[in-house]
């Protein structure tokens, strides 16, 4: 009897054998093996619900997955997109893309799965109102129902209460979803859109939450779980406590690189989760109480689950190819069963289990990672077996290519099998972006048009392989990917995953692009070559209003890597606005917007962007004095590009560069975002900057976090940030503004700042306001507070020294300047104006 072919998956791969996401994989050991069966032999499922990355309980997710063999995941209901990174430039989008490779990365160590739903990190908020307002509740809430509807799980607990607390708003959302969704899962007229991708209702049998955590106190009278949570894995040997402190240290954007037991690890000898009981069918003494997590559960199941008791009782860990007659009559029972998700994905667990099992492994590659649509890929593809089993290499498919190429070749253990093949990538295969980017983002969430990938953690494979084999009379499928052997042994991703690449890359010299409404300026548009002889047609795409001469420039790109610049005058309109300006190439009839960027930290797998090529057009009337600015660059930001946009030089500054003789030259010196946390060479030279403020210079320095200052004196006089940061920042980037000293220079000149230049702010207003300050010698400027609060009057305080003047700001000009935000930059330029 042929088994129809079921492609091979594990948890926490796309693909099999030897490489996950960039990583390195070895075939697993005998002991790695057993507890895979055990796994397969479990049925229960556990989903556990936060906001974050980083909120989940790495803890439960270890216990749970790795000492009960349930199969457990975690739904961070964002990416993270709109948090801090302690270890380098990247927000947005790019921060996004890191945590959640960060988090893939985390679940290879403790075991689990992991989702995620469309809903943006939009920085910090106050409230669930506010939350689920901003990502549209109906809609992430469909999320969360088509993840359970996806994993169907027993049992969900959640990180926070629903209950309205002192947490960050995303917190206590993120559970108050998950109860919703709880009850509408199973309901057949709640979202009925996702049957169409496959999907079918799935009612869980109870819901969990955090006792407390966030809001709320513990109600013993509607039920509380202690769930002891300790263990050691069977196959190390080390502490469920151990790996899930491994795995939370994987999060090293939000607590930078790990020293000693720091990096947000856990600690503690026997720990517990402490569960409260929200809706469903009640537990007295465990999750799974009343639930059966047998096979049993599935109609004609029960024999799959004594035949694989079977073969765990006779496993040899020595020995795991004695297995393989027994695993193939298991497989075969398996097929027999009716259709159903579960054991659909029990199928792929199983076939995962009799590869090892066999020793076969099989690898694509290419020698580069990167390929154009419609060009040629030369792949290179190797099969070892290192057992005796018979087994027959039948083909290779190119599912996207709709290709198969036979091979018909009995295996042999004693060498790998290795064979040349050329086929063509389709010229309408996208250019690879992760998938919840490709679409433009809507306030509070990304837009994904194929929505069967909803709730995935990255992309599919852009160019999937199928291996076809033959083993005791039964097709047998391994699922792979082309992947690049990189050549860096400090680097632990041994391969990186072929993208497809555009065949001219584009890029704006400036993200942001300042005009004087009215006017005319150049914007310059750089073309490389990513592929030798690129010729086309390059086009500005313009927002009504604005025009640009010449409407396209003809190129041509001889060598591979070749730059060339053009050149388009633009008029901006005679509106203050801002808009996104893009630009395009046409090439042999196809179309091509995309820029590129990277995102290549040691701890992460290479990861590739391209998103639509775009620079932020200003239009704005603005007035400035000075010339010569100094950036003192913190975390990293784009503020210094920004600024240049207004007309200044910028010169990147050191440490050693503050003192009065080195900055006589410039009018102002600026100080990037979080420098006071970041840099270890400011503390020693903060006397000699404020000494040239002292003799008549200008300082504005941005905002910084209140942990882990590494310099402590913010300013010339008393000034602090301590405190409890959510009370210091206002989240509402439309809150009304109050001019505390409508004639002070820092409102007038040379620009009047009104109301209207708080118009069109992005995500927040500011963070991480002073909490206190030396009243006589700063003076504030405005007031500001979210909803149902008393105003912050610290946004932007300004002190007179000597000749000077020093500016200490939490306003969110970092996140501004590069939105675009017109008001920003006339305040901005009062700012570096002052004294002048």
């Amino acid at each position: 009897m042929k088994i129809q072919p079921l492609l091979v998956f594990t948890r926490a791969c796309l693909f099999t054998g030897l490489v996950c996401s960039g990583r390195a994989t070895e075939m697993p050991t005998g002991p790695e093996i057993l507890k895979d069966l055990r796994e397969f032999r479990e049925m229960g499922r556990v989903l556990h619900i936060a906001a974050h990355p980083d909120d989940e309980n790495t803890q439960q997710i270890t216990y749970f997955s790795l000492g009960r063999h349930y199969q457990t995941a975690y739904l961070s209901i964002t990416r993270g997109d709109g948090g801090q990174n302690e270890i380098g430039p990247e927000f947005n989008a790019e921060l996004g893309l890191a945590r959640t490779q960060e988090l893939l990365e985390a679940r290879r160590i403790d075991g689990g799965h992991q989702f995620f739903t469309r809903a943006l990190d939009f920085g910090y908020s106050k409230s669930h109102a506010e939350t689920l307002r901003m990502w549209n509740h109906h809609e992430i809430l469909g999320d969360v129902v088509r993840v359970i509807r996806r994993f169907r799980p027993d049992v969900i607990t959640t990180v926070f209460s629903p209950v309205p607390g002192t947490t960050h708003g995303h917190h206590t959302a993120s559970a108050i979803l998950a109860v919703e969704a709880f009850k509408l899962a199973g309901d057949p007229q709640a979202y009925p859109e996702h049957f169409a991708d496959g999907l079918t209702p799935w009612r869980p049998t109870r819901i969990f939450t955090g006792a407390g955590r966030g809001g709320g106190t513990p109600d013993p009278a509607r039920g509380l779980l202690r769930i002891e949570l300790g263990g050691n894995d069977e196959v190390t040997g080390e502490s469920f406590t151990a790996i899930a402190s491994r795995s939370r240290a994987r999060h090293i954007t939000q607590f930078g690189f790990p020293t000693g037991t720091g990096g947000g690890r856990w600690s503690g000898g026997n720990p517990a989760a402490m569960l409260q009981f929200a809706d469903g069918e009640p537990a007295t003494n465990d999750v799974m109480d009343g639930i059966d997590t047998t096979w049993a559960r599935i109609p004609g199941g029960a024999a799959i689950g004594r035949a694989a008791g079977d073969i765990i009782a006779a496993f040899n860990p020595q020995n795991p190819a004695a297995s393989i007659p027994a695993l193939l009559s298991l497989r075969t029972r398996l097929a027999a069963l009716p259709a159903d998700p579960i054991v659909e994905e029990k199928q792929a667990q199983l076939d995962r289990i009799l590869q090892a099992c066999l020793g076969l492994t099989a690898m694509t590659t290419v020698a580069n990672a990167e390929a154009v649509p419609g060009e040629s890929l030369q792949l290179q593809h190797s099969v070892q077996l290192r057992t005796t089993t018979p087994v027959r290499w039948l083909s290779i498919r190119y599912p996207l290519a709709d290709h198969t190429t036979p091979v018909t070749t009995d295996l042999n253990s004693r060498q790998p099998v290795n064979r040349g093949d050329r086929v063509v990538l389709p010229a309408g295969t996208p250019v690879s972006q992760p998938y919840w980017l490709r679409e433009a983002t809507l306030p509070g969430r990304f837009q994904v048009a194929e929505t069967r990938l909803i709730g995935l953690p990255e992309n599919p494979p852009a160019f999937p392989v199928e291996f076809h084999f033959e083993v005791g009379g039964q097709t047998f499928v391994v699922s792979t990917e082309p992947v690049q052997v990189l050549t860096r042994p400090d680097r632990p991703d041994k391969f990186r995953r072929l993208d497809v690449v555009a065949p001219v890359k584009l890029h704006f010299s400036s993200p942001v692009r300042v005009f004087t409404p009215r006017a005319s300026g150049p914007v310059v548009v750089e073309l490389e070559a990513n592929r030798a002889g690129s010729t086309g047609t390059l086009h500005l795409d313009l927002p009504a209003g604005w025009t640009a001469t010449p409407a396209s420039q003809p190129f041509q790109l001889a060598a591979l890597g070749e730059r060339a610049r053009f050149t388009f005058t633009v008029t901006a309109p005679a509106q203050i606005a801002s808009f996104d300006l893009g630009a395009h190439v046409e090439i042999s009839g196809q179309t091509f917007n995309t820029t590129r960027a990277v995102i290549d930290y040691d701890h992460l797998p290479y990861q590739l962007l391209q998103p639509p090529a775009l620079t932020r057009a200003v239009s704005v009337d603005l007035a400035t004095r000075g010339r010569a600015i100094g950036y003192l660059p913190g975390a990293g930001d784009s503020v210094a590009t920004c600024i240049e946009q207004m007309g200044y030089t910028v010169t990147t500054l050191h440490g050693a560069d503050l003192t009065p003789g080195k900055l006589a030259a410039f009018d102002a010196v600026v100080i990037g975002v979080r420098a006071f946390n970041e840099r270890r060479d400011l503390a020693a030279h903060l006397p000699g900057l404020l000494a040239w403020v002292e003799a008549g210079g200008t300082v504005i320095a941005q905002y910084n976090r209140p942990n882990g200052l590494a310099t402590p004196q913010l300013g010339p006089y008393q000034l602090s940030i301590a405190g409890s940061a959510p009370a210091l920042r206002v989240t509402d980037e439309n809150s009304p503004v109050s001019f505390l000293q409508p004639d002070h220079p820092a409102l007038t000149t040379p620009n009047r700042i009104g109301p209207a230049d708080f118009e069109g702010w992005v995500q927040e207003r500011g963070a991480y306001y002073p909490s206190s300050w030396d009243h006589d010698r700063y003076t504030p400027l405005l007031a500001m507070n979210d909803p149902g609060e008393a105003p912050l009057t610290s946004s932007v305080l300004v002190a007179a020294h000597g000749q000077g003047h020093y500016v200490y700001t939490g306003l969110a000009f970092f996140r501004q300047l590069p939105a675009g935000v017109p008001g920003a930059y006339r305040l901005f330029a009062n700012l570096v104006s002052l004294g002048k």
